[in-house]
């Protein structure tokens, strides 16, 4: 039997997607996922920046901490070939050595957190130390400036003033 047809409906009133509305649909979905898709895939790229940062800098104030606890001045032994012996410094002046320019005079992650192989921060942080006599108010002070580079080349920089007290 063929279908009939309701009185007062007519073709044109019948409601339905053509083939190119269909495939119109299927291309403005396709580019707006794309570009949801290219806008997360920057997202991600970026978010174990922050990790590094962080990392970076509480390295920096560790060490900036460490050389600030040592005494104002005394007697400095020349240091010769990579400066090895932090552990024996007791004063700010002996941390000029880690100036950066070789592998050896640079503070590396490991020998921050941990003295063992499974080191809380890798090797590839590093920081330098920096030891300038400056005057502040009338009163001589020593202005340490370590600066720390993370994995990505990202250096950050802390500052402390030491006095003579």
């Amino acid at each position: 039997m063929c279908a009939e047809r309701r009185p007062g409906r007519s073709p044109a009133r019948e409601r339905g997607l053509t083939l190119i509305e269909l495939v119109m649909f299927i291309i403005i979905i396709g580019v707006a996922v794309a570009g949801i898709l290219t806008v997360m895939n920057v997202t991600v790229k970026a978010s174990a920046d922050p990790i590094l940062r962080k990392q970076a800098i509480a390295m920096a104030e560790a060490v900036l901490e460490e050389v600030m606890a040592k005494d104002y001045a005394g007697v400095t032994p020349v240091q010769t070939g990579a400066c090895t012996s932090r552990s024996t410094y007791a004063y700010v002046d002996e941390y000029k050595c880690f100036d950066g320019s070789a592998s050896g005079k640079r503070i590396l992650g490991s020998d921050m957190l941990s003295t063992s192989a499974t080191s809380l921060l890798p090797d590839s942080y590093w920081a330098k130390v920096e030891v300038a006599v400056t005057t502040l108010s009338g009163v001589t002070m020593k202005l340490v400036t370590v600066s720390v580079t993370d994995p990505s080349n990202s250096t950050y920089v802390l500052s402390g003033y030491k006095a003579n007290y």
